[in-house]
């Protein structure tokens, strides 16, 4: 197995943390060859590694209905002041496969950190045991959750941001999309980090990192099988957002790609649709990384701090705006 191309350009622009981690990730079974609980199993079994963490108030696990008599897990990170804090409802990746609340942690205290907003990491359930639209309907559930409930965990109902990387970046322009169709709850801005747009799997950055790269194509299609319930799924716009034909009235977006990630191109095109559509767009590609890295405090941790200082940013500017249109005669 090729760890990365064998290209002058690529090996000089990948960042120096993204080969050794490609190296480590590359020295386990490929992840597409085996069953879904098999690789939860082994993550599972991996040895604790000590992250910087950043300082909050206060962190509080609850279970939250999402109906049928289902419940769910949420996480709530509060930063330190008095509050009422604006609201950041985070969706892990992991391919709507793997993940659960423990692998976005170090970057959720972070971003609640940073940001000064309660950060509500939500814990949907996962296929193929609940395929689509299971964590479709759990991830707007707990949006909700959080609109019925942003007093009691100190939060500022008229300032709601969602956000996530890779499927939880799916999830958020999901959504996102969601809540506009439904009437709400309005939502402040959308923060994507190397979303999941398409099931296409056939852009140029699939075909040019589809070996090597973290995110192989035939795992990303793994991925997406184990998703979706058949191939009418798969253009079902609350899957794949690109394919929506209206993207008019969404939220302000945070669209951030890897240049090397097999879903940049998608993360790329699917901001420059919001931007055709008269939204207010601020997008980047984060050179040298690859796919996974936000979530990576072990490996990546200065270039997150960068990213989420640049998520602070655009939040900020946001509010400004809604400030300001707010206090207009």
């Amino acid at each position: 197995m090729k760890i990365f191309k064998e290209g002058m350009m690529v090996l000089a622009n990948l960042n120096p943390q993204a080969k050794a981690y490609l190296e480590m990730f590359y020295q386990i079974p490929l992840l597409q060859t085996l069953e879904p609980q098999t690789v939860r199993d082994m993550f599972a079994q991996a040895p604790p590694v000590e992250v910087e963490l950043a300082p909050l108030a206060k962190i509080e696990d609850r279970l939250i209905p999402v109906g049928d008599d289902a419940e769910i897990n949420v996480r709530i990170y509060t930063p330190e002041g008095q509050g009422p804090f604006p609201l950041f409802v985070y969706y892990h990746g992991g391919g709507w496969v793997l993940g659960d609340l423990e692998i976005a942690d170090a970057s959720c205290r972070m971003i609640a950190n940073r940001t000064e907003r309660v950060v509500v990491s939500v814990d949907y359930r996962l296929a193929p045991e609940y395929k689509f639209p299971i964590p479709v309907q759990d991830s707007y559930a707990a949006l909700q959750w959080v609109y019925e409930n942003a007093t009691s965990i100190n939060g500022n109902v008229s300032n709601i941001v969602v956000g996530g990387d890779s499927a939880g970046g799916n999830l958020s322009a999901v959504v996102s999309m969601m809540a506009r169709d439904r009437k709400g709850p309005n939502i402040s801005a959308q923060v994507l980090i190397y979303p999941v747009t398409d099931l296409g799997y056939d852009t140029d950055s699939y075909l040019e990192f589809a070996e090597g790269f973290g995110l192989d194509r035939d795992l990303m299609i793994w991925f997406g099988d184990y998703y979706i319930n058949n191939e009418l799924d798969s253009k079902n716009i609350y899957v794949a957002p690109l394919l929506a034909e209206d993207l008019n009235s969404l939220p302000p977006a945070f669209v951030v790609t890897a240049e090397f990630d097999v879903l940049r191109d998608e993360g790329k095109a699917y901001a420059k649709r919001l931007k055709e559509a008269g939204g207010k767009v601020e997008s980047y590609t984060e050179p040298g990384l690859v796919h996974g890295y936000f979530t990576n405090m072990a490996v990546f941790p200065e270039q997150i701090k960068v990213t989420i200082s640049k998520i602070a940013r655009f939040l900020n500017g946001v509010k400004s705006e809604q400030v300001h249109l707010t206090n207009r005669p």
